[in-house]
């Protein structure tokens, strides 16, 4: 009887430390499992905000290079500035990638005199940049326009050949309004009245062509 005893109690005490042990085995087995699925809810959440950011690169990436694409490398500005009576036009031409730019205008050469006698007859000119040009503190009034590089190359090829053809200035027949008007003219713009100060010329020469950015040439 006393070892029957004996093997009864040995067995009701095994049944409860194994059914410690499981009990102890459960809860950790638990924890690993729910460690793991969170693990797996991270690294999902991970590879979405990886996708969705790399998309959002994608696209910003892809309207830059359509806006550069739509606007062209090249341009024209036609612009006016402050000088000590009318004011000037003018015309920055370049690529955009670069931080040069060429400048061509029609004023007269020489010094205050020049100008004055130029509202009475014809005086030589001058066609490269003039002082105040590259000077943002002048500037009045601007409009700029996108070139392709097959239109830039006719179009600077034109002011080039304006340049070297414009020799003499006279403030009511030759001036300044008048030759960047030949140069947008042949661009294929709408060309406002020449007889007008600088700063109205370009305002107007804007408004006229609806604030267009981009300019193509017809085919020769």
């Amino acid at each position: 009887m006393t070892n029957k005893r004996d093997r009864s109690g040995s067995c009701i005490l095994a049944g409860l430390a194994l059914a410690t042990m499981i009990a102890c085995m459960v809860p950790q087995a638990s924890a690993q499992e729910a460690k793991h699925e969170s693990n797996k809810r991270m690294a999902d959440a991970s590879a979405l905000v990886s996708t969705d950011t790399a998309s959002r690169s994608t696209a910003q990436a892809t309207r830059r290079s359509v806006t550069r694409a739509e606007k062209g490398p090249y341009y024209v500005d036609f612009r006016a500035r402050t000088a000590a009576s009318w004011g000037h036009a003018f015309v920055w031409y370049g690529k955009t990638s670069e931080r040069a730019v060429e400048v061509a205008g029609l004023t007269p050469a020489g010094d205050t005199w020049s100008y004055v006698l130029g509202y009475f007859t014809w005086v030589p000119s001058e066609t490269g940049a003039s002082y105040g040009d590259l000077d943002p503190d002048y500037l009045t009034a601007s409009y700029r326009v996108y070139l392709n590089e097959a239109d830039a190359k006719r179009v600077f090829a034109h002011i080039e050949k304006l340049k070297a053809s414009s020799p003499v200035w006279n403030a009511e027949t030759t001036n300044c309004t008048g030759f960047i008007g030949d140069i947008a003219e042949y661009m294929g713009l709408k060309v406002p009245n020449r007889w007008q100060r600088p700063e109205n010329f370009v305002n107007s020469l804007k408004e006229m062509n609806g604030g267009r950015q981009m300019v193509r040439l017809s085919a020769e």
